[in-house]
């Protein structure tokens, strides 16, 4: 069985925030706090260890009380640069992975993840709502920290498709779909906000 222990997680805030507006998804506000701070609520009780990925506001972030840790590959590449960085730091040998922008993440996302990597002899773990595969919310052996770099420096960048390249083990979440919800403009924070 995989412990918590055994498991690093990381809360990958390293993109642009393009559609936000520009805006550091991680830092905006949702219901009285910093999005992250929701995602950090559920995801450190989960996992031995916690970092952050970051590229801008490195000392916001920091101020959380986790380590930070910036895409080694520059020009924000996407979340599999902010993944690969952390392989490269980590001493455990698991990776949970999950982006800034998901609020509701559910309390039990490392367990499911692991009993389906262990149960269905997967070479890692991501979740399935029901409908579609959710590839940034992933348990990744770091025994896959050289077959990512190799894949990133052929010029890949698609998350979903590294994942596909894999023996997949899913976590199946179809029971609660809406915990994968993410926030990626204004019009769904204030819908979020709302609900």
């Amino acid at each position: 069985m995989i412990t918590a222990e055994q498991i690093t997680a990381v809360i990958l805030a390293g993109g642009r925030g393009s559609r936000m507006g520009g805006q550091d998804k991680g830092l905006v506000p949702l219901d009285g706090k910093p999005m992250i701070e929701h995602v950090i609520s559920a995801l450190a009780p989960q996992a031995g260890k916690l970092i952050i990925n970051a590229n801008r506001n490195l000392e916001e972030y920091a101020a959380f009380g986790f380590p930070v840790i910036s895409d080694e590959l520059e020009g924000y590449q996407g979340p599999l640069a902010g993944i690969l960085s952390t392989l490269n730091q980590v001493s455990t040998p698991y990776l949970l992975c999950a982006p800034c922008d998901v609020p509701g993440l559910p309390e039990d996302l490392g367990l499911r993840l692991a009993t389906a990597l262990q149960q269905q002899q997967g070479e890692l773990a991501v979740v399935h709502d029901g409908k579609k595969l959710q590839p940034a919310f992933a348990l990744i052996p770091v025994e896959l920290r050289d077959d990512l770099q190799a894949y990133l420096q052929r010029g890949e960048r698609k998350l979903r498709s590294w994942c596909r390249a894999h023996r997949l083990a899913l976590a199946d979440y179809s029971d609660q779909p809406e915990r994968f919800t993410n926030i990626n403009d204004s019009g769904e924070l204030q819908r979020y906000s709302n609900a």
